[in-house]
């Protein structure tokens, strides 16, 4: 037929505008579904209410458009047997959660801004307005202080993340975990200082007791040459004694002897 000897303008559109490729046409149509955005050869894609905003809500985000007016969208998707181009307007430029969550992790501690009070809760700006949530039972570990009344409206407070949603892009934060965290970490310094004062207690009492084991066997040393001095100066006197008390035996002996002979 003459269908199939004429060339296939899906066919060149997907070798012209591959997908990743940026493209502009003229909105065509406006449905509660997104846009329809005329393309070249007749082809017609479809911007999704959720490819519209990063931040907007989709039904929020069509009312900006008008029929007629010309748009730019990115390539998202190309079906050539259902005839079905994806576009994204939004993909134009980078998610500002993905860029802003980036260097966030499970576990971070960061200071927010109470935006509004509800009766669920406080709701947190991060960063440069990167929107987070806080639980009423997170707002404190006492009961009596987990109330949205207790914050202001601009305050800042330190949260913990604990839940980083890209597809509802949100976070969630808790308050109650940041002061488990700084308990526990208190409760552990002061076991680290109590490990440690014992251990230098124990070092101090090894020390006296050593210095007190060493004085001692000191003093004993001493006692001992004592001892031993006097001992000796006894056993000299002694010796000296008996040479002198044998001396003047002798001296006796020639004495008496000498006395017969006169």
């Amino acid at each position: 037929g003459l269908k199939q000897t004429m060339s296939n303008p899906w066919d060149e559109f997907v070798e012209k505008f591959p997908v990743g490729a940026e493209i502009e046409g003229e909105v065509k149509n406006i449905t509660e579904f997104g846009l329809f955005v005329g393309l070249s050869g007749e082809i017609d894609g479809m911007v999704h209410l959720s490819d519209l905003d990063w931040e907007t809500p989709g039904e929020e985000a069509l009312k900006v458009y008008t029929k007629g007016e010309m748009v730019k969208a990115k390539v998202l998707d190309v079906d050539t047997q259902k005839e079905r181009i994806s576009l994204g307007i939004k993909q134009l430029t980078d998610d500002p959660f993905a860029a802003g969550t980036g260097e966030l992790k499970r576990g971070s501690v960061v200071t927010c801004t109470v935006t509004a009070l509800t009766d669920g809760g406080i709701e947190v700006s991060i960063g440069e307005g990167m929107p987070g949530f806080i639980r009423k039972s997170d707002l404190s570990r006492e009961r009596s202080e987990q109330r949205s009344d207790r914050f202001a409206v601009g305050e800042k407070v330190d949260a913990k993340v604990t839940q980083i949603d890209a597809k509802t892009r949100r976070l969630t934060l808790s308050i109650k975990a940041r002061e488990a965290e700084e308990a526990a970490f208190k409760a552990a310094e002061e076991q680290h200082q109590k490990i440690r004062a014992e251990e230098q207690k124990r070092y101090e009492e090894y020390v006296a007791a050593e210095q007190k084991a060493y004085q001692e066997a000191e003093a004993k040393h001493r006692e001992m040459v004592e001892a031993e001095k006097k001992q000796y100066e006894e056993y000299v006197a002694a010796q000296r004694k008996a040479i002198e008390e044998a001396a003047e035996k002798e001296r006796e002996y020639y004495e008496k002897e000498r006395a017969l002979h006169e």
